[in-house]
């Protein structure tokens, strides 16, 4: 065999690679895998009309059509799509198809970011000589994840996880968008103001009031002028922001010993009902993936990210491990009351269970068990239920119901 030279190793196309991996409209587009009937109708998950406070899980774009979004009051949604298909989530369903996609995506790089149940990073620096060029993993990552599991996912692609991000929304569904080295600044320059991730509705209303109309304001003025205009964080943010954010990660390191859920909203939750509902959903997550990895946790955490970008981080070890669903709503609660700042909106949650350990490992038993053993046992009997029967619509906290 001739010995392969420094020509025949494919050039990376950028000093660092990154994909940002996208499930499109995740829950409705489940929904309708699952159900050939809803296929190109307007589908809401969230909830049944009449159901009281209820909020918009996702929305799929036959709905976004009529203004639908996520976290939208359900009366609301109701009004502008009256005639829409309405579901409540089966979230352990929604985990079973995310873990399908994040096992493809793990088979290309060691370094795999799940940020949630439906996006992930994956850095794919150095991995020309097995895989090839970027570009062509990118395109044999969408074939993969539609033929084995039947979803769509859109990717972004570029040396930045802050642009990649971005660009995997650009093409929305099924699409793919590269900003390659050296582009980052003018890709960035020409995006609407809107488009500028992390940038909530209020901190839009306060860049136009200042007179800015484009990135290119924002670029044109000083990082010092900024942070005087929006304050330390945000100013510091839209500086590094309209240069394309390169310092910016997502998710931390992966963490073996760190099972966590986050979502980064597209409009600021300012009401208390839509922050613990959201909560709950990423509680389901975290519970659900400790189940199939057949561990338990005491540390709970929680991670705030607010309107300016500001981001709060606060975290509380119990003597005994997290017993049920219930049981780590109340704890997060708990802390997010501790770290609430009210009047902010709320752009982003993470909630986690930090330093899991295996459910082999004994632990004392608590003196009074007050009903928490019981609950434990019954979700995780509707885990095993739901593991071989993935269309059971059994939902759990302010989001549980059981469908009819």
């Amino acid at each position: 065999m001739a010995e392969e030279t420094k020509a025949d190793i494919p050039k990376p196309i950028f000093p660092k690679v990154y994909l940002h991996v996208d499930l499109d409209a995740f829950f409705a587009s489940v929904e309708q895998l699952d159900n050939p009937e809803y296929r190109g109708k307007p589908v809401i998950v969230g909830g049944l009309p009449g159901d009281r406070r209820a909020v918009v899980s996702t929305a799929s774009y036959e709905a976004r059509k009529f203004g639908v979004h996520s976290a939208m009051p359900l009366v609301t949604a109701v009004k502008l799509c009256p005639n829409a298909i309405y579901v409540r989530g089966r979230y352990q369903r929604y985990e079973e198809k995310s873990q399908e996609v994040m096992g493809i995506l793990a088979q290309y790089s060691p370094s795999l970011i799940q940020i949630s149940v439906d996006e992930a990073f994956i850095d794919l620096t150095g991995t020309e000589r097995l895989f090839g060029p970027a570009e062509n993993v990118a395109k044999k990552i969408k074939a993969e994840v539609k033929e084995k599991t039947g979803l769509t996912v859109s990717v972004g692609m570029s040396s930045s996880m802050y642009i990649a991000k971005i660009a995997s929304g650009f093409k929305k569904p099924d699409g793919l968008t590269i900003v390659r080295a050296g582009d980052e600044e003018r890709f960035m320059l020409e995006l609407p103001m809107s488009k500028i991730w992390g940038v909530g509705e209020k901190t839009q209303e306060r860049l136009k009031a200042a007179g800015f109309r484009t990135t290119r304001d924002i670029y044109e003025k000083s990082e010092k002028l900024l942070m005087t205009m929006f304050g330390n964080s945000m100013g510091t943010f839209l500086y590094e922001a309209v240069r394309g954010n390169n310092s910016m990660t997502f998710g931390g390191e992966p963490k073996s010993h760190s099972i966590s859920s986050e979502k980064t909203f597209e409009y600021d939750l300012t009401e208390r009902y839509t922050i613990d509902t959201e909560i709950m959903v990423l509680i389901t997550d975290v519970l659900y993936r400790m189940h199939k990895e057949n561990v338990r946790s005491r540390t709970v955490a929680l991670k705030i990210r607010y309107d300016d970008f500001t981001t709060v981080s606060v975290q509380s070890t119990s003597s005994r491990p997290v017993m049920n669903a219930d049981d780590m709503f109340q704890r997060c609660q708990a802390l997010f009351t501790k770290k609430w700042e009210v009047g902010k909106g709320v752009r982003l949650l993470g909630v986690s269970c930090d330093n899991v350990e295996d459910k082999s490992v004994p632990v004392q038993q608590e003196l009074f068990d007050f009903g928490d053993s019981k609950r434990a046992k019954v979700e995780e009997a509707i885990y095993k239920m739901e593991d071989k029967n993935p269309k059971l619509k059994i939902v759990k906290g302010r989001v549980l119901r059981v469908e009819s």
